[in-house]
């Protein structure tokens, strides 16, 4: 993980480091001089072709010009998430502002001008064109799209890219984040589609979301998932059988890691092995135990106490 900070730099001099070091060398984009004093601070990681930044600064106005193309054209997309203030963008007579929580995606070929709010912060993931491209190709139509925040599946959007800024991933695990990342984005952003009509991949995302959003709910089985997407029962099992594994082992092990996460976390130590066991969708507490020692070689309360001792 790199980091860049003004703090180290003579006032005067934190807007042109800023402008040259981060703006101009690392993203290839002008900067327009700010009014008053200047501060920025930026952490970023790259794995492969791909780039997970998280930044907070002053006040400022960034473009990417058809002058920056021309000299370095940029076969990327970028994925911007608004975490505090606001970031104005605009291409050509398309405008829009995203505030708190929005997504906005802009095409890396294209020119745009981008204003930040004072104290705006923001996670930011750069990704190859055709990993939107193939998954999503109708955000690409327009240069710059906004994605409001209370756009389906894109809480989850926001969850991966949070992953993908923090430090301690392989190179596996961004990978597999990332594709994951591009296919919420395509359902985030496929509001004429219905589920029924999604091309497999991305059909299975969404069966992947809506599950790890209801795992609390006894009633998911393969006939209710099927109901609720428009599909055939033999339909959700073959998407299932793309990763390998069917949807029973699937449900069971994903209520076991949240279990698990839930039985670690300080958080929840108030709450019972029961209770956490049930909001996580068992409702057989001998199968909840012997399935937990039988993925975890211990008993929900070993791992407990264990995890307790080792803070």
């Amino acid at each position: 993980m790199a980091s860049w900070s003004t703090e180290t730099v003579k006032e005067r001099e934190r807007f042109s480091y800023w402008r040259e070091v981060v703006c101009q060398a690392l993203f290839n984009v002008s900067a327009e001089a700010p009014h008053g004093n200047f501060t920025g601070h930026m952490q970023a990681r790259t794995s492969g072709p791909l780039r997970f930044l998280t930044s907070r600064s002053s006040s400022y106005k960034f473009v990417r010009s058809e002058r920056n193309i021309s000299s370095a054209a940029a076969n990327h997309v970028t994925i911007l998430m608004q975490v505090r203030g606001s970031t104005a963008i605009a291409h050509r007579d398309d405008a829009f502002l995203v505030e708190h929580n929005d997504v906005a995606v802009l095409d890396g070929r294209q020119p745009f001008s981008a204003n930040n709010s004072d104290g705006a912060r923001r996670v930011v993931a750069v990704v190859p064109r055709a990993m939107i491209d193939s998954r999503a190709h109708w955000l690409l139509k327009r240069p710059i799209q906004r994605l409001a925040a209370n756009s389906r599946f894109l809480d989850l959007t926001r969850h991966h890219l949070m992953q993908l800024a923090s430090d301690g991933l392989s190179d596996s695990e961004t990978s597999l984040l990332t594709d994951n990342l591009c296919n919420l984005l395509a359902l985030a952003s496929a509001t004429d589609i219905p589920p029924n009509r999604l091309e497999p991949k991305l059909q299975l995302e969404a069966l992947f979301a809506f599950c790890r959003q209801n795992l609390h709910d006894p009633r998911l089985s393969p006939r209710f998932l099927a109901n609720h997407f428009g599909i055939s029962v033999r339909t959700l099992h073959l998407r299932f059988e793309m990763i390998g594994q069917t949807f029973g082992r699937w449900l069971l092990e994903s209520r076991l890691d949240a279990s698990g996460k839930a039985l670690k976390n300080p958080r929840q130590q108030v709450r019972t092995i029961s209770e956490i066991a049930y909001g996580c969708g068992f409702n057989d507490l001998s199968h909840f135990n012997k399935s937990f020692r039988a993925r975890f070689g211990m008993a929900p309360g070993e791992l407990r106490t264990a995890h307790l001792k080792q803070q």
